[in-house]
């Protein structure tokens, strides 16, 4: 029974350990290079993604992640507390805002749903972090590879929904759509207050377009 209580009381001592030893962040911005590997029949698409960066802008229960590359710019806004978000496309002078219900949001993520993640022993030093290797595996078969740091702990898990139930920060991911694949790796981290204007919402400027209607080619 000693040997017994002394085990649990060592596992809780790691385990505070563990979470003390965390950076909680609810408030940040997470600055990410994008490079591009691509098919011989698309090395046009690839230069106008060269370059490319993606920026979130994380303050307590708001996110605003906004890519931004030769094609024109996309940015997401969502709220973690009602679930509600809008995408606001910019591409060659066509502005297109996609209104998000939570039912919405949840239906958009769908695909990152029992996403799993298995660790290996390896590491790689990202932004000055030591980052480890997990292998994102999803339940329609896909997986891929991420860099995480369990330096750090986002306390809005939504701000990135397959990474929510990361136990920390993506460093380093890739991703495959058709024949390329984009590598996003942090390159700048700062922990200064985000303005709140940040999350405004454009009242004009935009077509206005909701989910389904997207769904369906309109």
């Amino acid at each position: 029974m000693n040997i017994l209580k002394t085990g649990i009381s060592a596992a809780f001592i790691l385990s505070v350990f563990f979470v003390s030893a965390q950076k909680s962040i609810s408030e940040a911005t997470l600055q990410y290079t994008i490079s591009i590997e691509t098919g011989s029949n698309e090395p046009k698409m690839a230069d106008m993604l060269d370059g490319a960066t993606t920026t979130i802008y994380i303050k307590g229960s708001q996110s605003r992640s906004e890519m931004i590359s030769g094609l024109g710019s996309e940015t997401t806004i969502h709220d973690a507390r009602s679930g509600s978000g809008v995408i606001l496309k910019d591409y060659s002078g066509q502005k297109l805002m996609i209104v998000l219900t939570k039912e919405d949001w949840e239906k958009k993520n769908r695909k990152y749903e029992g996403i799993s993640f298995e660790t290996s022993d390896e590491t790689l030093v990202i932004a000055g972090y030591t980052c480890k290797k997990t292998i994102a595996k999803l339940k329609d078969g896909s997986s891929f590879v991420v860099y995480y740091s369990p330096d750090l702990n986002v306390t809005n898990k939504d701000y990135e929904y397959q990474f929510k139930t990361l136990p920390g920060i993506a460093m380093q991911y890739e991703w495959q759509s058709g024949k390329m694949k984009f590598k996003y790796t942090l390159a700048k981290i700062n922990f200064d207050a985000v303005p709140a204007s940040k999350f405004d919402i454009p009242k004009s400027g935009y077509r206005v377009m909701n989910f389904e209607e997207t769904k369906k080619g309109k």
